[in-house]
């Protein structure tokens, strides 16, 4: 005998479709509802819409889980980002090549070995200007360091040439009167860093030299004569910048007064090894391993974690620091929102050489010369024109579409199945008034009665009460449809062949009657019980996450008390005599 083969779900819905079911095979399904379930288990269409729909319900009630959505947040650096992932997509030609990163607002650029520049990423900056566009200058140079701004970028080639292309029309490309000279005569000053940040760039030289141009409204981008030559590093932020002196203090350089960033900390004149900017703070570390930050630290910049070993290189994000250990572990704090805060697990059991960090991006080079990295890699559904992430405003708009959807689609089923029971079952007046009823509602069109209730509302309620009337509006204009249908399929059980013969046996209509209505009653009183005591629980004054929401287990207790007085209303109706008149008892009833 042949092996019968197990019917699954996938050859269900992909298998053979030709296999027909006989008469007597389909009669030995005795439950019109296992009838139903399986005919949809053979729609193909039905069941690929019936998975669409539970794997788009899943993501929209638990993604906003994991991906919070703040309404008030918006990012000047990310607008109008396209889809993809490719942020932190090192070039395969710097695999195992790395001399210098730079991660940018959107993209990265670097330099491997042997001079040539990369850049990946989304590098478009306008309409006209991308960064991808690498000038021929450039490319025929061996670049030894590059350092991407927000909308331009700086290389650094062996001779001491500084290189900047992008956006230059405030002034990113014009370089001090001495860089100028220098290059024209081709002298080399001896460059040993470059940094490059919001419309303006610095210089540091092997001297103690510091160099600042750029947009000068941006930021102050003049330097203190008593200062220079003594310079070791510069930090820059966003509109600002702090120097590190040769003996190890840290100092503001400029003129400018009213900054957070010039009132620097006590104890930090001298005995500073390194020095690190995001776009607002500032962090200094001291020789006995202690990080102090400042600045204005509104997003974790100063929750550095506690560490046993001392940092020996600092790093920093647009609002986020990371630091190399002298054990070679990396830690990183801050701004968490893309992950550029969290440094992988794996990273322990690997020796890091070298850290480059800068806006939401991480990169980590190994003594193997792998380059592993953590932070923002992109967008799957992009960003809009206030660069807000478009997939996570998805989802969590979802879920609202979802609750709205659902809650005002149970309202109208409450109302249309009430409604249309009664007037199938009662006929007569009752049917007329309401479907009179049913159709000046279904009458009324939907969007100018909102707009008319949202105007006469106004402000009186918040933001989210307003989302509860939509849900409630939207389940009272859309019931007369549930109704009819409800009415017609109980007319049509009237003329059923079965309540003709219960007649015929001599079954009382005012026994019926009885029967049906006290069932009825003992339904509905669940129903309404049930949904009384859900509207006293949930409590319109607390807050959302305190409200009372059933539970999984009393939906379907309450489902279950339903089916089972459906059931035994069902087993009355059928198997017992107290509809019909006995044959020695008739008066008896």
């Amino acid at each position: 005998m042949a092996k019968k083969k197990k019917s699954t779900l996938l050859t269900r819905l992909f298998g053979n479709r030709n296999k027909v079911t006989d008469f007597m095979t389909e009669e030995q399904l005795q439950s019109p509802g296992r009838l139903i379930l399986k005919n949809f288990l053979h729609n193909r269409l039905g069941m690929i819409g019936l998975i669409v729909f539970l794997l788009i319900f899943l993501l929209v009630m638990i993604g906003p889980k994991f991906y919070t959505l703040d309404l008030s947040y918006q990012d000047n650096t990310q607008l109008n980002v396209p889809p993809g992932m490719n942020m932190m997509s090192i070039p395969d030609g710097m695999k195992h090549k790395v001399a210098d990163i730079s991660p940018g607002t959107t993209y990265g650029v670097g330099v491997d070995t042997d001079g040539n520049v990369y850049t990946w990423g989304y590098t478009k900056i306008t309409e006209t200007i991308d960064l991808k566009n690498i000038p021929e200058e450039v490319q025929n140079a061996k670049i030894v360091n590059v350092a991407a701004g927000y909308d331009h970028i700086v290389a650094l080639d062996e001779n001491g040439a500084i290189y900047v292309w992008g956006n230059r029309r405030l002034g990113q490309d014009m370089l001090p009167d001495k860089l100028q000279m220098a290059a024209a005569y081709g002298k080399n000053l001896g460059i040993k860093q470059i940094e490059a940040s919001n419309q303006f760039s610095a210089a540091v030289t092997e001297d103690g030299e510091l160099f600042l141009w750029g947009n000068g409204n941006q930021a102050d981008i003049k330097v203190k004569k008593e200062y220079q030559g003594n310079i070791e590093k510069v930090a820059l932020t966003a509109r600002a910048y702090i120097a590190l002196t040769k003996d190890g203090a840290v100092v503001y350089s400029g003129f400018q007064k009213d900054n957070a960033l010039v009132r620097i900390p006590d104890g930090l004149d001298s005995g500073v090894v390194d020095i690190a900017a995001s776009s607002n703070a500032v962090a200094a570390v001291k020789e006995d391993g202690t990080v102090v930050v400042w600045g204005t630290c509104t997003n974790g910049e100063k929750n550095v974690p506690a560490f046993e070993s001392k940092p020996v290189e600092l790093y920093g994000g647009r609002y986020h620091f990371t630091a190399l250990m002298d054990d070679g572990e990396v830690i990183s704090w801050g701004d968490n929102t893309h992950g550029q805060a969290s440094v992988p697990a794996s990273f322990n059991d690997k020796e890091i050489v070298t850290v480059y960090a800068g806006f939401y991006q991480n990169y980590a080079v190994t003594v193997d010369g792998d380059v592993e990295t953590w932070g923002l890699k992109g967008y799957v559904c992009g960003t809009d024109d206030l660069g807000r992430d478009v997939f996570n405003r998805i989802i969590n708009g979802g879920k609202v579409t979802m609750t709205v959807g659902a809650i005002s689609v149970i309202i109208q089923l409450i109302i249309g199945i009430i409604l249309g029971g009664l007037a199938g079952y009662f006929g007569g007046w009752v049917d007329n008034i309401i479907m009179r009823i049913s159709e000046v509602v279904g009458g009324l069109p939907f969007l100018p009665f909102a707009m008319i209730l949202s105007a006469i509302i106004g402000t009186r309620i918040t933001a989210e009460q307003r989302m509860y009337l939509i849900m409630v509006v939207l389940g009272v204009l859309s019931w007369p449809g549930i109704c009819h249908l409800i009415r017609a399929q109980i007319f049509s059980q009237r003329e059923q062949e079965y309540v003709t013969a219960a007649k015929a046996l001599g079954v009382r209509e005012k026994n019926i009657t009885l029967i049906r209505v006290a069932s009825v009653f003992g339904v509905l009183g669940i129903v309404v019980n049930r949904f009384n005591v859900c509207l006293v629980a949930f409590n319109w004054q607390l807050d959302s996450a305190d409200r009372y929401f059933p539970s999984i287990s009393e939906v379907f207790l309450s489902i279950f008390i339903v089916t089972l007085i459906v059931t035994a209303y069902r087993f009355v109706c059928s198997k017992m005599p107290v509809l019909y008149e006995h044959p020695d008892f008739k008066d008896a009833h």
